[in-house]
């Protein structure tokens, strides 16, 4: 079929699917800049943007039909390839890329990775165009390619930390895992290296059952690095075998900080509370952005900005004049209520650290010791497991600081063209061998 472009071919508005949101701001540029261009017989164009980073005020904006005598262009990820229907789209332009998560066994470090879509993505991406008259899809790669695509992406199972879903099946009384009937097996690997983790994190005692604390953190709704942090805070009421030590290393008048790691366990399980847009807006969202800001890093600024949002009444005026998202702040309210109640029918205490950062550091490392990093002389950090070349991602407080110490833990990984590290605090290279030097490598045979 011979090409023909959009206005050879009728109105209509356009979707284009790209990997991400510096993707689609990158292209949102180009384009701003190519509009003078156009023939004065074109449509005019509005340039719209749909991703998870933006306000509900905004995502909601590509709903809106188009003016007359014009054509909307909407830059959307892959949000828009199933959860959401666009009236009056038309034309469909796939890059044939997608991000997901994956996991890495071998280092233990999970990351976004952009990879090529599936062929069942890709047709559901052509179905975004016309689904109310006739449409065209322009996909960006040849049919051959097309047709060497994977038929569906790959189950999140086989490209996921099996931490959680073992600790799932351990509390639902699947002890045997090698006789267990996966509908898709996972990577040996992966089981392999989740039950190594459950067993240094005291979840799993010697005998291959769920501990106390494993039982616990099982009936918690969030990651296990987050609800070990959640419970390392205080000494547990179980017995601990040599190598089970990793929950209960500070006491409870060590720690006291259960108020915060509450709070900052229900911020980092909502994404992008803070919208930083285009232009002169952005510049003065930036400058919104820094009254929360923490020296340490973002875990803390997480932590300001949630009770900030609380001391000025949970107001969605109050999040759109200090450029923060009404409804992910609002999204861990919910989540930090949820996760209040399993620590009260645990018992556990909810203390405030009173301002004591320190404190709440040295809990974070509990949880997030494997994911350490040393900072390097070029600006990059390594990777305390595998020597990862890691980059500090640019929404990050840290990005354009060297850390006092040297050192930093981070929540996860984004591949793009280099490794992205997210959510980072500024750590004291000493309180990672209070966690990790007793976990051994069986690939390396070093400790880490």
């Amino acid at each position: 079929m011979a090409y023909q472009s959009p206005e050879q071919s009728g109105p209509g508005d356009i979707l284009i699917f790209l990997t991400g949101r510096e993707e689609i701001e990158g292209c949102l540029g180009e384009l701003a800049e190519l509009l003078p261009t156009l023939p004065r017989t074109a449509s005019r164009l509005t340039l719209l943007a749909l991703h998870a980073g933006l306000s509900t005020d905004e995502q909601l904006r590509v709903f809106e039909p188009a003016e007359k005598d014009r054509r909307k262009i909407i830059i959307a990820t892959n949000i828009a390839e199933a959860s959401v229907t666009i009236e009056g789209i038309k034309f469909v332009i796939d890059c044939g890329f997608v991000k997901i998560r994956t996991y890495n066994p071998t280092t233990t470090l999970a990351s976004l990775s952009i990879v090529p879509t599936s062929i069942a993505s890709a047709t559901q991406r052509a179905g975004r165009a016309g689904r109310t008259s006739p449409g065209v899809c322009y996909r960006l790669y040849s049919l051959s390619t097309f047709q060497s695509l994977p038929r569906t992406t790959s189950p999140e199972i086989t490209r996921t930390d099996m931490t959680t879903p073992i600790l799932q099946l351990k509390s639902l009384g699947v002890d045997d895992l090698m006789k267990f009937e996966w509908v898709t097996a996972p990577p040996a690997e992966s089981v392999l290296r989740a039950l190594e983790g459950l067993v240094a994190a005291g979840m799993i005692g010697e005998d291959g059952r769920l501990t106390t604390v494993g039982e616990q953190v099982a009936e918690c709704p969030v990651e296990v690095n987050i609800a070990r942090m959640v419970n390392s805070y205080l000494v547990l009421p179980y017995k601990v075998s040599l190598v089970c030590f990793l929950v209960q290393l500070f006491s409870s008048k060590e720690f006291k900080c259960g108020e915060e790691i509450l709070t900052i366990a229900a911020m980092t399980s909502v994404q992008d509370i803070f919208i930083i847009p285009d232009g002169a807006p952005g510049a003065l969202a930036e400058l919104e952005r820094r009254k929360f800001t923490a020296e340490e890093g973002d875990h803390l600024t997480l932590l300001n900005a949630y009770n900030a949002f609380t001391r000025y009444g949970k107001s969605s005026t109050w999040c759109k004049s200090h450029a923060l998202s009404f409804r992910a702040l609002s999204r861990a309210v919910s989540i930090r209520a949820q996760l209040k109640k399993y620590m009260q029918r645990f018992g556990l205490p909810l203390e405030s650290c009173q301002g004591d950062a320190k404190r709440v550091r040295r809990c974070l490392v509990s949880g997030y010791w494997r994911n350490g990093a040393r900072w390097m002389a070029d600006g990059t950090f390594r990777s305390v497991r595998g020597n990862t070349t890691l980059f500090i991602h640019p929404t990050s407080v840290l990005f354009t600081r060297k850390p006092r110490t040297g050192w930093v833990i981070f929540h996860e990984m984004e591949e793009t063209k280099r490794t992205q590290i997210r959510i980072i605090t500024e750590i004291e290279a000493d309180w990672l061998l209070d966690y990790g030097h007793k976990y051994y490598d069986k690939h390396t045979g070093s400790k880490v």
